[in-house]
């Protein structure tokens, strides 16, 4: 199939131009066709970096382009219902990063925007892509490791003397849980194919950084006792890892979260004491993956994976532990 996927890219961040911009050009389906900025010199140093035939000084001509299928946005999280919407009714498909808006009524009016206009509105949670998950996934519903117990999850960094930060900017939807804690709340959801009961998060709120929450950690319930325990944080040192446990063995997977293609993938796999190594022949691009996968909805060729419905979900469990943090209570999501 030669059809391509004529890809704009709104804004110029950083996971921009280091992940999703080379991801694009790499993709079987995806074009990189045009950039936006509100400044057109640094739309034109990035368009002629990549080798982009288009750039713009503005996010509406980039909208207006009736050349651009769809549209990538890595803007602040307090932009991306506007633009998204924007995108949507313009005819264009939307690849938004993660987390899809500020809460989930924004998320809804996403959503409905994507079924108002037909077009497929897909959040970029990128892991989710990566061919290892759906080992991982055969692996626990095989039984190999009995009756799951508990997940534990940890995404921590640390960029705490970095005041400017739009992370740590509270209006623009800043703070850890929406930044890095949202990856074991979506690999919980994920793995276990279910919906969680309840959230109980306890968070350290620093007014050094505007009064978001730096660092944070919690428990979600889920049916039967099993819940996910986690920590996430913006002030720590960096590291990442989810563990999946049940009776009879367990999961361990470093670097859960952000492994590219050239980095090692595995994870291992330790049933009653004896342990194996497995993923390290899963040398993916997860970036490349989402792009794809988004052409293929878009192009008919596979469902779309993961719906805005989940991105909805996933918002109110981000809005559930904020307000658990906040508040220093469990909430219940039923």
């Amino acid at each position: 199939m030669d059809k391509k996927l004529r890809f704009g890219i709104l804004g110029c961040a950083g996971i921009a131009i280091n992940e999703v911009m080379p991801a694009i050009q790499k993709s079987e389906y995806g074009l990189l066709a045009a950039v936006a900025s509100r400044s057109l010199e640094k739309s034109r140093a990035v368009a002629e970096q990549f080798g982009i035939a288009t750039a713009y000084g503005s996010y509406e001509e980039l909208i207006d382009d009736a050349a651009i299928d769809a549209v990538y946005i890595p803007l602040p999280n307090h932009l991306h219902k506007e633009w998204a919407i924007r995108a949507m009714e313009a005819g264009k498909h939307v690849l938004c990063e993660k987390p899809m808006a500020l809460n989930s009524a924004e998320a809804e009016e996403m959503a409905a925007a994507a079924k108002r206009t037909g077009v497929v509105l897909a959040e970029a949670f990128m892991y989710r892509h990566h061919p290892r998950w759906h080992r991982i996934k055969e692996i626990i519903e095989s039984g190999e490791l009995g009756q799951l117990r508990v997940i534990r999850g940890a995404f921590t960094f640390n960029n705490a003397e970095d005041l400017d930060n739009i992370r740590v900017q509270p209006e623009w939807g800043g703070g850890s849980l929406y930044d890095v804690g949202c990856y074991p709340i979506s690999a919980a959801r994920f793995i276990l194919g279910q919906e969680p009961e309840a959230i109980t998060v306890h968070a350290q709120f620093s007014q050094k950084h505007h009064g978001v929450d730096m660092m944070a950690a919690g428990v979600m319930e889920f049916a039967d006792g099993l819940a996910l325990t986690f920590d996430c944080g913006m002030w720590a040192e960096p590291r990442q890892l989810l563990e999946i446990v049940g009776s009879e063995g367990r999961i361990d997977i470093p670097h859960a979260f952000t492994v590219g293609d050239d980095e090692d993938a595995s994870y291992t796999v330790t049933i009653r004491g004896e342990s194996r190594v497995e993923g390290r022949e899963d040398k993916a691009d997860p970036y490349v993956m989402e792009v794809d996968d988004l052409a293929k909805a878009v192009f008919g060729m596979q469902p779309q994976r993961f719906s805005p419905e989940d991105a909805i979900q996933g918002m109110r469990i981000l809005e559930a532990a904020l307000t658990s943090a906040r508040e220093r209570r469990r909430i219940s999501l039923k």
